[in-house]
């Protein structure tokens, strides 16, 4: 599978997908699509507000339930950022917020999504 921009040129397998693999498949990429877009909306969310951020990363762990064929059920998307100048709880608000601005969120809208925000004192690494 690759991408009209080139940037993404990767094999994919049925293994990969239901059992141990080494290539991508549909969930991953549904995962990778939305933590990228929900970071982009987080840190569009907090600018817009004036809290600069150092650094925003997030991860999206995309649940396969296999129980009556494979669906996907949930999303979990943990989200780490160093932010100067607000709290652990503002933090938390704001990466909710973002969740709902996120257009990857909004197309999958069927599925239960979940926020986990993590404040750092420090930039990421």
């Amino acid at each position: 599978m690759s991408t009209e921009s080139g940037v993404l040129d990767a094999p994919y397998d049925t293994a990969s997908r239901f059992e141990t693999g080494n290539n991508t498949n549909p969930e991953e990429l549904i995962g990778a699509a939305h933590a990228a877009c929900y970071s982009m909306a987080l840190t569009q969310l907090l600018t817009r507000e004036g809290h600069q951020p150092n650094s925003i990363e997030t991860d999206a762990t995309v649940e396969l339930d296999m129980d009556e064929g494979p669906e996907i059920t949930r999303v979990v998307l943990s989200t780490r950022g160093s932010v100067p100048g607000i709290d652990a709880d503002e933090f938390r608000t704001f990466a909710e917020d973002a969740e709902d601005q996120c257009p990857v969120s909004g197309a999958l809208d069927e599925l239960e999504i979940e926020v986990e925000a993590t404040l750092q004192s420090e930039p990421l690494s």
